[in-house]
């Protein structure tokens, strides 16, 4: 072991290394997301499309008409303006989101002096920093990552990438020098640092939230993000809730070899928030639907999402309320409740996204509803199920956080109790 900055930095074979088996896992869904980059960029790049000059060798011709319309409006996994965002959305929502709530819940046990948390902190931090790649790597593959530079080249300061971009440039690095500083022993930086992380996290979460409903309530044509109340407080609400299950989830991997008293009492302390988050989202759910725009409401609640819907409250309000709601001893409850909120969290995304795009678009101009393009008429409800390659990116994204957590703690284990860190400090 060889200290660097203050830092103890493990000898690590690269062999075994790459040879463990967190790593074995992370290839898996590594591997789906390369496969899906492949997919999507040769949809993107070398797919023949009809033009006009097939147009004029072969006039009236029905093949290059259907290639013509599938070139304009597409058919494909490309953005289409019946569905102007997708399953990349709902991945970069969710992975942003879910890491930065892990980060401020973190920051705030800091602040309130809670021993296990803060001796913890390192591993929760480099979880939550993983997410955050995560959900950036899913979000690039959406922006065209090729062509990037034309972002910087051509600079749109109003669009939401740019407002969204100074935000992680500088949270990003702060929350690496509070992981620094963590490891570091550097105590008393680390209490200064911590009241400076939770006030720019509370900027970041807000902005950012701010910023995604906006992206959302701008699309004027999509009833369901306009009339949501309180667009970003559901984005809150929702977020911390899977970031307490998430971190349930992460302390019983973690921690249940290795000091089963310590594990069951931050367990315990979690499984608070987690209930209290489930008790707010599940509040906030019986009210939003009495505001949102009738027809979208009839669709979610009645019609085409209504499974999906209702198995998104009963896995992340329902079921967890029950589980959650007594302290067993046994900790299988608080893992399966996790586990639930977890998936139900991302359904209710997912139908928020998808529910937005399924009606067709409102009559916002007062001649009826609006046709998405000559060749084909309005339809009741409009519904694209994720192509192949998406899924694959977004299931994909999930071996980043293992990639990255895995390496960070093989270094610098990270997920090791900082037993060693002074309890007393004062800002």
């Amino acid at each position: 072991m060889a200290t660097n900055a203050g830092i103890k930095v493990n000898h690590v074979k690269i062999k075994a290394l790459l040879t463990s088996n967190a790593m074995l896992v992370a290839y898996a869904f590594l591997l789906f997301a390369l496969f899906g980059v492949i997919e999507v960029f040769y949809e993107r790049y070398y797919l023949l499309s009809a033009t006009a000059f097939d147009a004029g060798l072969a006039p009236g011709s029905k093949e290059v008409a259907e290639a013509m319309k599938a070139a304009v409006f597409g058919s494909g996994g490309e953005v289409k303006r019946e569905a102007p965002w997708s399953l990349y959305i709902v991945n970069y929502m969710y992975m942003i989101y879910v890491g930065s709530g892990i980060i401020f819940l973190v920051a705030f046990a800091e602040l309130m002096d809670i021993k296990l948390i803060k001796k913890t902190a390192a591993g929760f931090l480099t979880l939550g920093l993983a997410m955050i790649l995560a959900g950036l790597f899913t979000i690039l593959m959406d922006l065209n990552i090729l062509h990037l530079h034309h972002m910087f080249l051509s600079p749109r300061f109003s669009s939401g990438m740019w407002l969204m971009m100074p935000l992680y440039m500088v949270y990003v690095p702060l929350v690496m020098f509070e992981i620094y500083l963590i490891l570091a022993h550097k105590d008393a930086w680390v209490k200064k640092i911590a009241v400076v992380i939770l006030i720019l996290s509370l900027l970041v979460e807000l902005v950012e939230f701010y910023v995604q409903a906006k992206l959302f309530d701008m699309n004027s044509a999509r009833h369901l993000w306009t009339t949501y109340p309180f667009l970003t407080l559901y984005f809150m609400v929702s977020s911390f809730t899977a970031s307490a299950a998430v971190m349930i989830l992460y302390t019983y991997l973690i921690y249940r070899n290795t000091d089963r008293s310590k594990c069951a009492t931050l367990m315990q302390l979690i499984q608070k928030i987690t209930l209290y988050s489930v008790l707010a989202l599940g509040a906030y759910e019986a009210t939003a639907y009495l505001f949102i725009d009738k027809k979208w409401a009839e669709i979610i609640l009645f019609g085409d999402f209504k499974y999906y819907f209702y198995a998104y409250l009963g896995m992340s309000v329902g079921i967890p309320f029950v589980l959650l709601f007594k302290d067993y001893a046994n900790n299988s409850y608080k893992i399966i409740a996790s586990l639930f909120i977890i998936v139900g969290t991302y359904l209710g995304k997912l139908i928020f996204v998808y529910g937005g795009n399924a009606y067709p678009m409102s009559d916002r101009f007062g001649v009826g509803f609006e046709k998405y393009g000559e060749y084909e008429p309005v339809r009741d409800v409009i519904f694209f199920m994720p192509p192949l390659g998406e899924i694959a990116i977004c299931i994909g994204s999930v071996g980043i956080v293992i990639l990255i957590y895995t390496v960070m703690n093989a270094y610098f284990s990270v997920s090791k109790m900082q037993e060693n860190a002074s309890l007393d400090y004062s800002i």
